[in-house]
């Protein structure tokens, strides 16, 4: 496989990591200083490069990058080569925030789309741009992230973790690694489509801090009340949705079995790591 990865960040740092032997990988960044920090991968220094080439070269193509003034800006810089370079395989990395807000209920591939708000709307329309262009365009829209650098622990150490506590409201999130190995599974045997990603057990923020809190041995932080919390514009309104997400699609069509089923699995392995 050749893996050109637009937007090489977190995620697909982990998917890299997780890529059989032998498979080659370009990826892009802006900023000059993190080239040499990127293991694993041929970098591609943006705006200078050219991608043309590198389209046709791939077999595989992984856009991670969020939209831009309501567009993706993979789609703007690569649309008219891709069409006559067709890959195997194009994954985007959309966001389950595209289903809105669905009151603590449940939903799965087949909901319907209910933004709140700009950025997830745009999401939608970067998801459909590339199936217009795309025959083999994958969508994963994916829960709230976590792993190493990425758990409460380090908040909760420095005295900054907040617990907010919002009756009733629930959400999906699923470990990187797990994300990686559904990638992973999908590019070795592509079947487009929209794929949800989440773990097992949907659960109120407040519930994770404090877990971690417990098993760090760390003071829990003061519960805040959602209605009088000052919070920022895209905190409250990641607190105003409430959704469990189905993962039955990735187990039955990709064969996962996640490594990290529930959130207090996965905090225990990142904090035995040092993570």
């Amino acid at each position: 496989m050749r893996l050109l990865s637009l937007g090489h960040g977190y995620v697909a740092e982990a998917l890299v990591r997780a890529l059989p032997a032998g498979t080659e990988v370009r990826a892009t960044t802006r900023r000059p200083e993190r080239m040499a920090q990127m293991q694993g991968v041929t970098p591609l220094l943006l705006p200078d490069t050219d991608l043309a080439p590198h389209v046709a070269w791939a077999t595989h193509v992984l856009v991670s990058a969020a939209p831009e003034g309501g567009i993706d800006p993979f789609w703007l810089a690569i649309a008219e080569d891709i069409i006559d370079h067709q890959p195997a395989w194009l994954g985007y990395l959309s966001s389950t925030g595209v289903y809105g807000d669905r009151q603590g209920a449940w939903v799965d591939e087949t909901a319907s789309v209910s933004p709140i708000g700009n950025r997830a709307g745009d999401r939608i329309k970067a998801e459909r741009s590339w199936v217009d262009v795309v025959r083999a365009t994958h969508i994963f829209r994916i829960s709230g992230i976590y792993g190493p650098g990425r758990a409460p622990f380090a908040g909760l150490r420095a005295g900054t973790q907040r617990r907010i506590i919002r009756e009733g409201q629930v959400f999906s999130r699923i470990h990187v690694d797990d994300i990686a190995q559904v990638l992973r599974a999908s590019m070795l045997a592509p079947a487009p489509g929209v794929y949800n990603l989440a773990d097992d057990l949907p659960a109120p923020n407040a519930d994770v801090v404090a877990y971690a809190a417990e098993i760090a041995g760390l003071p829990l932080p003061p519960a805040e009340d959602f209605e009088t919390a000052a919070l920022s514009p895209m905190a409250r309104g990641f607190f105003m949705e409430s959704r469990r997400v189905c993962n039955r699609k990735i187990k039955e069509d990709l064969g996962i079995t996640l490594r990290y089923p529930n959130y207090r699995v996965g905090l225990q392995a990142i904090l035995a790591a040092g993570a």
